[in-house]
């Protein structure tokens, strides 16, 4: 049996991710936290003829274990279907399918593994719905928090009486991420001009909003990203504007920045220049904490990502 103490764990969760994995025993590329099957009477290797392999995306079955290869970051993994049961503090859940991971390359996976809370059928939050009912809330502290600790809470109990709310939307084109309808964005006092198709939830093409907290900073599909950073600019005023990184929007010295805030279907969420400002080491410099969205399969889709949800409580 397999047991992840949330307590003792530093998972990073993340709603995209359809399936948990662990680093196994042999795993190359790993740490030297790996979970050792071996002293499991639990354990099981899943086939290429289970119906779980059929559920996994490009399943490789070229001998008896299905195997297949995934990307997170800039990291490849290359994963064993398998199965046991696991234990999160006093909740038993058995016959648990998850990836074996077997060899990891590039430095994004955490060493204790990914704990997949994505709507797919292998998922985390698909394989324990009679005992958390898929729901699940999480707090993310500010990067700038020295013990930089969060919470996680598995189930309805102990979730917040009140909160603001907007439907969650499937899309079938990409059916584990949780879309949400963002209707506008306000910098300041000022409600930003967009174009409405850039923000519309279209389940043909995969595009829409979505909440990601394995993503790091906000990406904006590009015509509502110029929208949103130059009325941020105009808004700072006479600063000189750089660039650093990835980010376009920079300032030297001290700035007043402007709230944000997303306005979705039935609420509006403000955020303060914590949420939106990332400094340099030196602390010398600030950026704005988006960008545009990348030039491929996502260049359609708007991701609110960690730095944004940090210090809310976000329930699913």
């Amino acid at each position: 049996m397999l047991e992840p103490q949330l307590r003792h764990f530093s998972w990073l969760w993340i709603p995209a991710m359809m399936l948990l994995g662990f680093p196994c025993n042999g795993c190359v590329g790993c740490s030297s936290t790996v979970f050792n099957s071996v002293t499991s009477t639990t354990f099981k290797t899943l086939g290429c003829d289970s119906p779980q392999c059929k559920q996994v995306p490009n399943p490789v079955c070229g001998g008896s274990t299905c195997t297949w290869n995934t990307t997170y970051g800039g990291s490849t993994i290359l994963s064993n279907l398998t199965r046991d049961t696991i234990a999160l503090s006093t909740d038993i859940v058995p016959g648990y399918t998850f990836g074996c991971i077997q060899k990891t390359t590039g430095s994004s996976v955490p060493p204790q593994g990914l704990l997949g809370l994505g709507r797919g059928p292998l998922s985390f939050l698909s394989q324990t719905q009679d005992l958390y009912k898929s729901t699940f809330s999480y707090c993310l502290p500010s990067f700038r928090t020295l013990n930089f600790s969060g919470t996680l809470r598995l189930g309805p109990a102990g979730q917040p009486l009140r909160i603001k709310t907007t439907p969650l939307l499937k899309n079938p084109r990409r059916s584990s991420l949780y879309y949400v309808n963002l209707i506008g964005i306000r910098v300041g006092r000022k409600i930003v001009d967009i174009p409405a198709s850039a923000l519309a939830f279209n389940p043909t093409t995969g595009a829409g909003t979505i909440f990601d907290s394995g993503t790091v900073f906000t990406r904006l599909v590009a015509p509502v990203y110029t929208a949103v950073r130059d009325e941020f600019r105009r808004r700072v005023g006479n600063a000189i504007v750089s660039s650093l990184g990835g980010f376009d929007t920079c300032y030297t010295g001290p700035i007043v920045a402007p709230t944000m805030t997303f306005m979705f279907s039935g609420m509006n969420v403000t955020l303060p220049p914590d949420n939106l400002l990332i400094r340099s080491t030196a602390g010398s410099t600030s950026c704005l904490a988006m960008a545009a969205a990348p030039d491929n399969v996502n260049s359609v889709l708007n991701v609110i990502a960690n730095m944004q949800q940090q210090n809310h409580r976000i329930l699913f």
